[in-house]
């Protein structure tokens, strides 16, 4: 039986914040003419904290504030493998994002594979990186509504069969109407909300869980002492077999992050490079938000929460719905539920603009029109959210985390093409292309043929499959590079980089 109160507090919060959505038109707007850079991009104005916001909001999902403290509860200290891999990218961006801004600003690019194509003069590459950006996002993208499932399933307001679905539906509509009348407007309006919900939920979530159960020392005592589901009171000290999977997880995840559309999207939408490098600063305040999700997981062990097999994710709203009075129960769960609007809304974004732009128009309609494409794109952002609700409600939740596993191995395959050729002109196009082939079936190799695992076992030492990948991506790319060389090809290296230029806004 659903609670009234905890119901309240949960259509209040995702209500309003639906309302705002639905307004985004105000955010910012713009004289010009319709066109896919203005909806994808919102006219490449956003300032340093409207960046902040947006960029923190899209990439920490709202499944990433299920999954880490789910990953806590059911695996202990491995589990916060999260906090160092998104320290280590906090300084990556403050790097690579302003100087990939400069180069797409000055290129007029509106996709990673716009550049790449401008970059390497390569249709073929910069092809390849539009479709691993699209099957890795796609995944991704039914990974939030699985965060919102979770979020109602715990709150008790998801009913079994057709009912539930449809009200999962009903909240992905919203979502997808202002979408697709406002472009990256209505999700940057959505993070501003996203920010301020998560942030006080995690405080007063802590706080509240801290008095209760007698303080921090008492929790760790007590998860320590507790058979709970999967931890042991050992697994919240690392294992020493387990440090190199630790540290390879951490770097791979910091290096495939930057790589994914949705990122990439929302930093081509900064007003300048000064912006994101302020933004990258202030982004560390989302990793110790991050930390306080991972230290609740370990919480619910201390509270005796009980989540059922292969369900770990849902142990934190178990939690708070053990701790908390009904309505302020429901509004956690509400900001929960909005923190999947944010990201899910930037990825269809960018799976749009990534296909129209470099599939449609590249190869099917070259004399498409700004107008025409804006339309294809509005059209794709809604194929994008009606595919990811076929992902979540066709295939086991299993099925759309190994998808979505198998997609932060392809998207580190495009780290050589997309990053590396920001500094120089190494690698020739055709390595490139050859590395990105062999990492792709690499990395979906060990994967699959080990049970769908990410950490794959080298020599007697576990490793994070896609850094695994990676390597051999590079090998294959430099030994390309180097034939092409010795041939004298270098007509394959594309025009010079671009430099930093003090004229570009």
């Amino acid at each position: 039986m659903t609670d009234p109160g905890m119901l309240t507090g949960f259509v209040a919060v995702l209500g309003g914040t639906s309302l705002i959505a639905l307004s985004a038109r105000r955010l910012r707007p713009t004289a010009a003419l319709p066109s896919l850079e203005g909806w994808a991009l919102a006219g490449r104005q956003f300032g340093t904290v409207i960046m902040w916001f947006l960029l923190g909001g899209s990439i920490f999902t709202a499944y990433t504030f299920a999954a880490v403290p789910g990953l806590a509860y059911g695996a202990g200290a491995l589990g916060f493998f999260a906090l160092p891999y998104t320290t280590l990218l906090c300084p990556l961006l403050f790097v690579l994002l302003p100087r990939l801004w400069r180069a797409a600003r000055e290129r007029s690019c509106v996709t990673v594979a716009d550049y790449v194509r401008s970059r390497y003069d390569c249709p073929r590459l910069a092809l390849a990186v539009a479709l691993t950006g699209i099957l890795a996002t796609m995944p991704y993208i039914a990974l939030q509504l699985l965060g919102i499932r979770a979020v109602l399933n715990a709150a008790g307001i998801y009913p079994r069969g057709l009912a539930g679905d449809l009200i999962l539906v009903v909240v992905f509509a919203v979502l997808a109407t202002a979408t697709y009348r406002h472009g990256l407007r209505a999700p940057t309006l959505i993070s501003l909300v996203k920010g301020a919900l998560i942030f006080g939920a995690a405080l007063g979530v802590t706080a509240v869980a801290v008095t209760k159960l007698g303080g921090a020392g008492a929790i760790f005592d007590a998860a320590a002492n507790r058979p709970a589901p999967g931890p042991a009171g050992a697994a919240l000290l690392l294992d020493r077999s387990l440090y190199p999977a630790y540290v390879t997880l951490a770097l791979g995840s910091a290096l495939a992050l930057p790589m994914y559309p949705h990122v990439l999207t929302a930093t081509f939408a900064a007003s300048g490079e000064d912006a994101l490098r302020r933004c990258a600063i202030g982004l560390p305040a989302w990793t110790a938000v991050l930390g306080l999700f991972g230290f609740l997981g370990i919480a619910a062990i201390a509270a005796g929460v009980f989540a059922p097999a292969g369900a770990a994710e849902t142990a934190v709203p178990l939690l708070v719905a053990q701790l908390l009075p009904s309505l302020l129960s429901g509004a956690v769960f509400g900001a929960l539920a909005v923190g999947a609007l944010v990201p899910a809304a930037v990825m269809s974004v960018a799976v749009a603009t990534l296909f129209v732009r470099n599939i449609y128009t590249e190869f099917f309609f070259p004399t498409a029109t700004p107008k025409h494409e804006l339309r294809v794109a509005r059209a794709v952002t809604l194929v994008a959210k009606v595919g990811a609700l076929a992902f979540v409600f066709g295939l086991r939740d299993q099925d759309a985390i190994n998808l979505q596993l198998l997609g932060g191995i392809w998207i580190l395959q495009t780290f050589p093409a997309v990053a590396i050729g920001l500094w120089g002109r190494w690698l020739h196009r055709g390595g490139l292309l050859a590395g990105w082939a062999v990492g792709m079936v690499a990395g979906t190799l060990f994967v699959v043929s080990d049970g769908f695992t990410s950490v794959v076992e080298i020599g007697g030492v576990q490793l994070y499959a896609a850094l695994v990948a990676l390597v051999l991506n590079l090998l294959v790319a430099g030994g390309v590079t180097a034939v092409a060389r010795r041939r004298g090809m270098v007509d394959g290296f594309g025009p010079s980089p671009p430099r930093p230029s003090a004229g570009v806004p």
